[in-house]
C-alpha cells in the first residue's frame, strides 16, 4: 500500500516518519443511490489515531450529504460521485483542525474535551493545548461521540513491571539448573571411581542403563571446560588507588572537569592567599575580590556576546564561522553560552522559528567539541533565566525543533533534563515546561522497543 507523509506542509520531507496511507475511493450505484466509497477509511484513521467516523462525518458535512461510517463492517460511504482529489483536499483540512498541533505541527495529539464542553487537542510532543473552532459542524457530533479514552500511564508502567519480573524469574531458574548440573558432574565421576560394579550388579541393572550409549569424549572435554570457568573466583581490587581510577572512569566527561577545576581553584586560592598574607599586608577583603570577578564575568561575556553579533551581521558561511568559534577566548560552555543569546538577540516571541532559520551555526558550533551539545542545553537553560518569560514557554518548542533537525539527541536531552531536576534550581520553571516533551521522549523510545 502506498504511504504519504501526513500533512501538505511535510510532503517534501523524506525522512519524516509520521505516514498514513494514500485515499483509495470507489464509485458505486447509479442515479440518485449513487455513492463514494472511501476503500481504506479504516486505515487512513488509524494512522491518524482518530476514528473513522470522524472523517466520514466530516466529508458529509462539507459537502452537505449524507455520510455514514458502519462500524461492523468499517465501509465509509457518502452520499454522491466525489473525485479522490476533492476528498484527499478535505481530509488536508481534517487533519490541520483536528490532527496536528497548532504550535509545532506534530500530528501526535489527543482529543480532550473540557468541562465546558469544549474541544481541545493536546500535544504529546511539545505540551501545547490546542483550542478547536467550536464554529464547525463535526464539533457537534464530536460531543455527542467522545473519542475512546487511552491506557493510563499506569497500565503502561504495570506491564512492563511484570515483563521485568518475569525476566528476572526466568534468570533465577537458569541459575538453579546450572548448580544442579554442576552438583551432577561432581558427585557422578565420585561414584565411578569408589565403587566398581560386580557381574551381579551388571546383570541385575535394568534394560535402560545398559542401552544408554556412552558419552563421547567430546562432551567431556566441554564439561570439564565448563567447570574450569565456574572455578575462577574473580577479585576486585580494594587499594586507594585502584578506588580513585574508578571513579575517574564513571565520571563523565563534564564532572571530570568541574572536579578537577575545583581542586585547582583552592589549590591556587591557598597558594595565593599565602603570598598575599607574606608580601602585601594591605590585601582585598573576600567580598571585594568577589565582586571584582563577577564584573570580569559579565565584561567578558557581554564581549564574546557583540563579537559574535558583529560576525553573524556580516554574513559569514557556517564554515567560516566555525573557524572563528575556534578562534574565540573562552570556554567551551562560554562560548555557546554567547553563542544562543547573539542568535536570539531582540527576539520576543517565535524562538523556535529563528533557531531553525540559523541552524547552519549551531550545526557548526555543535561539531567542534564532544560533549557541546550539553553546552546547547546550558546556554538554552542559561538564556531562559535571563530572558522574558516567553523564552521559557516556549523551550519546548526550541527543543523540538532542534531534535527534529538532529542537532539534540535523546541521551543529552535526558541527561540535562535529569541533572536540572536533580540540581538547586529544580523549582524552576523550565523544567515544568520542558516535562512534556521529555515524557513524550520516553513514550516514543518505549514504543520503539516494544515494537
Amino acid at each position: 500500500m502506498a504511504l504519504q507523509n501526513i500533512g501538505a506542509s511535510n510532503s517534501d520531507d523524506a525522512f519524516y516518519r509520521y505516514k498514513m496511507p494514500r485515499m483509495i475511493t470507489k464509485i458505486e450505484g447509479r442515479g440518485n443511490g449513487i455513492k463514494t466509497n472511501v476503500v481504506n477509511m479504516v486505515d487512513i484513521a488509524k494512522a491518524l489515531a482518530r476514528p473513522a467516523s470522524y472523517t466520514t462525518k466530516y466529508f458529509g458535512c462539507e459537502l452537505g450529504a449524507q455520510s455514514k461510517f458502519d462500524e461492523k463492517t468499517g465501509t465509509s460511504l457518502v452520499n454522491g460521485a466525489h473525485e479522490t482529489a476533492k476528498l484527499a483536499g478535505l481530509l488536508e483540512n481534517f487533519i490541520k483542525k483536528y490532527v496536528q498541533c497548532y504550535g509545532c505541527g506534530n500530528p501526535e495529539t489527543e482529543i480532550i474535551i473540557t468541562k465546558s464542553q469544549m474541544l481541545q487537542l493536546k500535544c504529546a510532543a511539545c505540551g501545547f493545548i490546542s483550542d478547536v473552532d467550536m464554529r464547525d459542524k463535526l464539533t457537534t457530533f464530536i460531543l455527542k461521540n467522545p473519542p475512546e479514552a487511552k491506557k493510563s500511564s499506569k497500565d503502561k508502567k504495570a506491564m512492563r513491571r511484570a515483563e521485568k519480573e518475569r525476566l528476572k524469574e526466568g534468570q533465577a531458574a537458569d541459575e538453579e539448573q546450572k548448580k544442579l548440573k554442576k552438583e551432577t558432574k561432581k558427585k557422578g565421576p565420585a561414584k565411578d571411581a569408589s565403587t566398581k560394579p560386580s557381574s551381579k550388579k551388571k546383570s541385575s541393572s535394568s534394560d535402560e542403563d545398559r542401552s544408554s550409549p556412552p558419552r563421547t569424549f567430546i562432551n567431556k572435554k566441554d564439561e570439564e571446560d565448563d567447570d574450569d570457568d565456574d572455578d575462577i573466583q574473580w577479585q576486585t581490587d580494594t587499594s586507594m588507588e585502584a578506588a580513585q581510577q574508578r571513579i575517574k572512569e564513571q565520571l563523565n566527561a563534564v564532572t571530570a572537569d568541574m572536579v578537577m577545576l575545583s581542586t585547582d581553584d583552592t589549590e591556587k586560592k591557598s597558594k595565593t592567599a599565602n603570598k598575599t598574607q607574606v608580601s602585601s599586608p594591605k590585601a582585598l577583603s573576600p567580598a571585594r575580590e568577589t565582586n571584582s570577578k563577577v564584573e570580569n564575568g559579565n565584561s567578558s561575556h557581554v564581549r564574546l556576546v557583540e563579537e559574535m553579533k558583529d560576525n553573524l551581521q556580516k554574513g559569514i558561511t557556517a564554515s567560516q564561522f566555525r573557524t572563528v568559534l575556534g578562534s574565540l577566548s573562552g570556554t567551551q560552555q562560554e562560548v555557546m553560552t554567547a553563542l544562543y543569546e547573539a542568535l536570539l538577540d531582540g527576539v520576543d516571541k517565535g524562538f523556535a522559528k529563528v533557531v531553525i532559520k540559523k541552524k547552519s551555526y549551531v550545526a557548526a558550533a555543535i561539531s567542534l567539541h564532544e560533549g557541546s551539545q550539553l553546552h546547547l542545553l546550558r546556554a538554552i537553560e542559561e538564556f531562559c533565566k535571563k530572558s522574558n518569560p516567553a523564552a521559557v514557554k516556549e523551550v519546548a518548542l526550541v527543543l523540538k525543533a532542534l531534535y527534529d533537525a538532529d542537532l539534540l539527541d535523546e541521551e543529552s536531552i535526558m541527561k540535562w533534563y535529569s541533572e536540572g531536576l536533580n540540581g538547586v534550581n529544580k523549582g524552576a520553571p523550565i523544567w515544568k515546561n520542558t516535562k512534556p516533551f521529555v515524557e513524550w521522549l520516553q513514550s516514543a523510545e518505549s514504543e520503539t522497543e516494544e515494537e
